[in-house]
């Protein structure tokens, strides 16, 4: 368990039982991790957001890290359900979510879902989820690069991803990141917790289930629902950032989610980044959300 300015416990939300890391006093900002990563993708950020007068609650997604691990439970509906009661549990009314990559899609459907319960949301290495949904049915360059999610519906394939001591996060740690970030003592440490999370009993196969949800929800009555559901516009304020060099994410993938935003918007493309923001380029996201924050 990784130690540091904050502390470790368990909140109750929506019929499971997830953990959460939290510092800090004030508007709380609740920030959400994607593959194949957990809460501590969120360490750079944490302590800065909590100094500055924030309530920071990082939390393992159902599924992941020390969160339960149920075998249902992984489609939109309900992990966006889980994000709103985590909010409720934690004693607020509102929340700044802050999300990346599967995390960031749960940010978006959380604002459309639950309007009321978002106050404003920040997006990293995520496009909105009809603008994704458009490039997968459309754009060669993103489903070239999304090809790993067709591997993903194999069945047993969380036996590969946690196959060699969890080698394949790893590599896609590696292949998805810029170029600066793997030559470094902090990418070392990071890729050797995130392999170790992933080994975790069940925590692979609860991944592959977000990826295979999104998959077969495609053709079946309730992801029209989601989908149509999705058309709300997003009335909170969108801060999004992305990295030039996310090449499973494409930055033109992300262009065209201020459409679905009817509120305030604001992108910003990093240089030299890839899909792993926070962790690659820490000081300007925290100094991005410090900012937004405070004038959004």
């Amino acid at each position: 368990m990784q130690e540091g300015p904050w502390t470790h416990r368990t909140v109750d939300a929506n019929g499971s039982r997830f953990h959460v890391v939290e510092a800090g006093a004030g508007p709380l900002v609740l920030l959400l991790h994607g593959f194949p990563e957990f809460w501590w993708t969120w360490r750079h950020q944490i302590a800065p957001l909590a100094d500055a007068g924030h309530r920071v609650v990082a939390v393992d997604l159902r599924g992941y890290g020390a969160s339960d691990k149920p075998p249902r439970g992984y489609d939109g509906f309900t992990l966006s359900a889980d994000v709103a009661a985590l909010v409720r549990s934690l004693g607020e009314r509102d929340a700044a979510l802050v999300g990346h990559d599967w995390g960031g899609y749960l940010a978006w459907v959380t604002a459309a879902f639950h309007p009321r319960m978002v106050r404003q949301l920040a997006v990293l290495g995520m496009s909105h989820p009809l603008r994704l949904r458009a490039a997968l049915l459309s754009d060669p360059a993103q489903i070239r690069a999304s090809r790993y999610i067709g591997a993903f519906q194999t069945p047993r394939f969380e036996h590969h991803v946690t196959r060699d001591d969890a080698a394949y996060v790893g590599g896609l740690l590696r292949r998805w990141s810029g170029p600066e970030w793997p030559t470094s003592a902090d990418f070392a440490e990071y890729e050797r917790a995130c392999r170790a999370a992933i080994r975790i009993p069940q925590a692979s196969f609860c991944a592959m289930e977000y990826y295979r949800w999104s998959v077969r929800s495609v053709t079946r009555p309730s992801g029209w629902k989601f989908h149509k559901l999705l058309t709300a516009p997003i009335a909170a304020p969108v801060l999004q950032l992305h990295g030039a060099l996310d090449s499973c994410l494409l930055p033109s993938t992300v262009a065209g989610s201020e459409r679905h935003v009817s509120g305030p918007y604001e992108s910003r493309l990093l240089p030299g980044v890839g899909h792993f923001p926070q962790s690659e380029a820490p000081e300007t996201v925290t100094g991005e959300l410090l900012r937004w924050l405070k004038e959004s």
